[in-house]
């Protein structure tokens, strides 16, 4: 095996459409408590029109825990580019702890036009390039005068900037050539769902990133065991995830889809039951240890540098899951 290789890892916060109020509140602080005990960088925190607001989820984060990132995702539809940035800012200099970004173009269709915004979908990642551009350089104390396609501003600034180290890291996802080059142009990391490894090719940048759950165990057909009772079949599920395929424009929607018609070999690790039975959106790797580290590996070796995992159904997995990075022969950076 090639030399260990650093690499980041975050797990995925818990939805708030699965509950509300305090239960959902002591949810997200013991999920993020076992991500920061695993060696997790940080936490990805969804947003849509349907779930609590991202910026108070990662208060409870960071009140809950002492390194963890929350990675919020943000939708240039849901707040002006100030806004994101005094958000930012704020939760730097009260906690000193640092965020990312999760620039979302995307999401449900149906929420963007429920906000009256038809913008297509390759303009979209042009409008979230110049919002990101504008919520950097306020974040790091510029005065910002910027006449755009979809933003203008005169001699905004943001008085409370932050200091080098608390600078926000940016993720995009670089799963259609819009979104890729939307993120080479900002310098954020890109982000994909993973074709098997097998097909996927060597990442031209340098550092780019895989969104992919993982159900491991010594044996594999303990992992599979685990796998198909936490995922089982739920046919109101599929009905739903076809109906979502008719009205989504995304590309890793329907890559995902056409890929979850292929054939594939019976010790495949590659899973995508849970995206068809609309369980979550990203694949899964199932199998042992061993097997699951095989293919780890060679995303790593392929240049992928970044894991976001699926929500942890609790701390045990998470140490299943950290067997397999060990495996691949990963340091998972702190």
């Amino acid at each position: 095996m090639s030399a260990k290789r650093r690499i980041d890892v975050f797990s995925t916060c818990p939805q708030s459409r699965e509950r509300l109020g305090p239960d959902y509140l002591r949810r997200v602080a013991e999920v993020a408590r076992w991500s920061e005990a695993s060696g997790c960088a940080g936490i990805l925190i969804y947003t849509d029109n349907g779930l609590v607001d991202p910026w108070l989820v990662a208060q409870i984060v960071v009140q809950s825990t002492e390194r963890l990132a929350p990675l919020v995702a943000l939708q240039a539809a849901y707040m002006h580019p100030f806004t994101a940035a005094n958000m930012v800012a704020s939760l730097g200099h009260l906690y000193g702890r640092r965020l990312f970004l999760n620039l979302v173009a995307g999401g449900f269709r149906n929420d963007l036009l429920a906000l009256g915004d038809p913008t297509p979908h390759d303009e979209r990642y042009e409008r979230t390039r110049e919002y990101a551009q504008l919520v950097a350089r306020l974040v790091a104390g510029e005065t910002v005068t910027h006449t755009g396609r979809y933003y203008s501003v005169n001699g905004l600034h943001l008085p409370a900037g932050l200091p080098a180290e608390l600078q926000p890291g940016l993720l995009m996802s670089g799963s259609s050539p819009a979104g890729l080059a939307a993120a080479r142009s900002i310098g954020a990391l890109a982000i994909k769902y993973p074709k098997r490894s097998g097909d996927e090719i060597p990442q031209e940048d340098e550092d780019s990133g895989v969104r992919v759950g993982i159900v491991a165990r010594p044996r594999a057909a303990e992992a599979w065991r685990v796998a198909h009772a936490r995922f089982p079949e739920d046919r109101k599920g599929q009905l739903t995830q076809a109906l979502a395929m008719k009205v989504s424009d995304s590309h890793w929607h329907r890559q995902l889809a056409e890929m979850s018609a292929e054939e594939h070999a019976e010790d495949d690790p590659y899973w995508l039951w849970p995206f068809e039975n609309y369980a979550t959106f990203c694949p899964y790797l199932v199998g042992s240890y061993d097997r699951v580290a095989q293919e780890i590996r060679r995303y790593i070796d392929l240049g992928f540098s970044t894991f976001i995992l699926d929500i942890p159904p609790s701390k045990e997995e998470l140490d299943h899951i950290g067997a397999v990075f060990e495996r691949a022969g990963a340091t998972v950076a702190s």
